[in-house]
């Protein structure tokens, strides 16, 4: 019989978030094997619970959400959005700018897919958060990455950034706070961004969905803030700061020149009609998480439990010869370099399945995020400080014993 296979679409699709170290976990489990999984920002899975009055509304609203709601959204969830886009400094913000999804990855994948046609280029940094370079490649688009700099604390490289820029270039991808290293941007670098795209004519994509998980007083700033003319396209969830993953609710805003976007803007409502709705109870959590009390302050200040599992993490991963890592100023990830002179790794996602297979603690290789060399991973710190120091404590033997048998204690 003919073999059926995956479209070609998915040659160049990498999602190893969810990949297979994954399914080798999954084995794992299946045998009987308890693992540490370090691998994804998955809250609730940590004992971080959605506020109560948050679940408590969504569950009320449950007998209105049985039918489809407006294709964008349900009135009050909007509503609230663009009071909170407001908060934020953003200007000439009205409903019919607010689009609702299933998470921010929905709203991603629709935004793009409106965006690109065959070999259009979309400017990405390096390292960065897979969904997007993936769903650029989906959309028949040329996913380019420019440099964010780990000697200059992850910053993005501008000079790197322009000199990639082609006519076939349709927009800039910045991800702030940053997933997978945790750096919030200056205004100074988020201005400089906005000016090239100025001078380009591109569309700006903001994916700022750890804009409230912030440590030591760091301020984040909303890309859309700092221009009234430049198309950018803002993305944000209940996922992260409202601890609700599963929910699967979130946002996107549009905001600048709208004139010269009537058509773009076309494409965004016609795929969120071919789609019919987000999650109408989801949809329901938005308007009391934002108006609410902000919990994800507790978590993140001094002596909360993010601050102090961050601390813990750094400390731990920073003490382990051969091992460095710029301090994350936000999220929920760290993104530490493995010297090469140390530990001279060939394959990254083949070390780091041996690594699950040893210690039974499971990462994602630098490599998974779109950083070009072998020689960096992710770590998740949202266990409890137990369970993180046990964590930390495997990888550490498994490390002293690669150093040993290369020869490079």
């Amino acid at each position: 019989m003919k073999t059926i296979s995956k479209s070609n679409k998915l040659s160049h699709v990498l999602y190893d978030i969810r990949g297979p170290i994954t399914e080798r976990a999954k084995q794992m489990e299946d045998e009987g094997q308890k693992l540490i999984k370090l691998n994804i920002g998955n809250l609730a899975v940590f004992g971080f619970d959605a506020p109560e009055e948050v679940q408590r509304d969504m569950i009320r609203n449950l007998p209105n959400s049985a039918g489809y709601s407006d294709s964008k959204g349900i009135f009050a969830a909007r509503k609230a959005v663009m009071h909170y886009t407001q908060t934020q400094g953003v200007q000439g913000v009205t409903l019919d700018d607010i689009y609702l999804g299933n998470g921010a990855s929905d709203l991603i994948a629709m935004a793009v897919n409106a965006l690109l046609d065959d070999g259009d280029e979309l400017l990405l940094p390096t390292p960065d958060y897979p969904l997007w370079t993936a769903v650029t490649s989906l959309s028949g688009g040329k996913p380019v990455h420019y440099l964010c700099d780990e000697a200059n604390d992850w910053i993005p490289d501008l000079d790197d950034l322009r000199s990639k820029i082609t006519p076939r270039t349709k927009g800039i991808v910045v991800i702030n706070p940053n997933n997978p290293t945790g750096v919030v941007y200056s205004d100074a670098v988020l201005r400089e961004i906005v000016a090239i795209a100025r001078a380009h004519g591109l569309v700006l994509l903001a994916d700022e969905v750890y804009d409230k998980v912030l440590y030591d007083e760091v301020k984040h700033t909303a890309l859309a803030s700092l221009s009234t003319d430049v198309l950018t396209l803002t993305f944000n969830s209940l996922s992260k700061s409202y601890r609700a993953c599963g929910y699967r609710a979130g946002w996107l805003v549009v905001t600048g020149d709208k004139s010269r976007a009537r058509d773009y803007i076309e494409g965004l409502d016609m795929l969120a009609n071919m789609r019919l709705c987000a999650n109408v109870p989801g949809q329901w959590a938005i308007q009391t998480a934002l108006g609410g009390y902000q919990s994800i302050v507790d978590l993140v200040q001094e002596g909360g439990r993010l601050r102090r599992q961050r601390d813990l993490a750094y400390e731990l991963i920073t003490a382990i010869p051969g091992v460095s890592c710029v301090k994350p100023q936000a999220a929920l990830y760290m993104f530490p370099r493995l010297d090469p002179k140390v530990y001279p790794i060939k394959d990254d996602r083949h070390f780091f399945m041996q690594m699950l297979e040893e210690t039974r603690v499971m990462l994602v290789q630098g490599t998974g995020f779109n950083w070009p060399h072998p020689d960096h991973f992710r770590i998740v710190f949202l266990p409890h400080e137990t369970d993180l120091r046990e964590a930390i404590g495997r990888i550490a033997k498994f490390l002293e014993d690669y150093r040993k048998k290369l020869g490079t204690a």
